[in-house]
């Protein structure tokens, strides 16, 4: 599920929250499968890495498309590198003593700046395909399960600042937009 050479693409701005409706409405699936796909998808990667992210979905560069890719630790800090098309969640149960939920700080590039504590399944899975249509799953713990459904939710047009109380989560966005009003581009 790695894809070779992944960060050769080409870094393109990311949506910041209000700025372009693709951020706020369901993703439409993926169909083809090409060279323009495996494109976008490099594109993905270098621009989660200039951003210093950890995970991006299609719609934050503006591209109504249902992918994500990720580079992010899971709970025993080894990293979980990766994309999925088409991804469908699914919250797993804890194995062990691990707890069900975890509540930690998170934060999105489409949101500069500021972070707030959210509930999140401490391990889940996404299915999906690849860039040839074969299917893959990645399954993660900890900050890496958080990002799978931070990114599936960007997919479904859900920023983690909507899953805030109304107060904060107007507190967090005007904080984003800082003194001129505006979010950054």
């Amino acid at each position: 599920m790695r894809l070779p050479g992944r960060y050769d693409g080409v870094a393109r701005p990311i949506v910041t929250y209000g700025s372009n409706p693709v951020l706020h409405r369901p993703c439409a699936p993926v169909t083809e499968f090409d060279r323009d796909l495996r494109h976008l998808l490099l594109d993905m990667f270098a621009s989660m890495s200039a951003a210093d992210g950890v995970g991006l979905a299609a719609n934050q560069i503006g591209v109504d498309a249902r992918i994500f890719v990720i580079d992010c630790p899971d709970a025993d800090g080894e990293d979980v590198v990766g994309y999925a098309i088409n991804p469908v969640l699914t919250v797993l149960e804890p194995v062990g003593d691990e707890p069900a939920e975890e509540v930690t700080e998170e934060g999105c590039l489409s949101v500069p700046g500021p972070y707030a504590e959210l509930p999140r399944a401490f391990r889940a899975r996404v299915d999906g395909v690849d860039v040839h249509g074969d299917p893959v799953s990645i399954e993660a713990t900890g900050m890496a399960a958080r990002c799978l459904q931070h990114e599936v939710d960007h997919l479904e047009g859900i920023v983690y600042v909507d899953r805030l109380p109304e107060e904060l989560r107007e507190r967090l966005l005007a904080e984003a937009e800082g003194p001129s009003g505006d979010l950054p581009a």
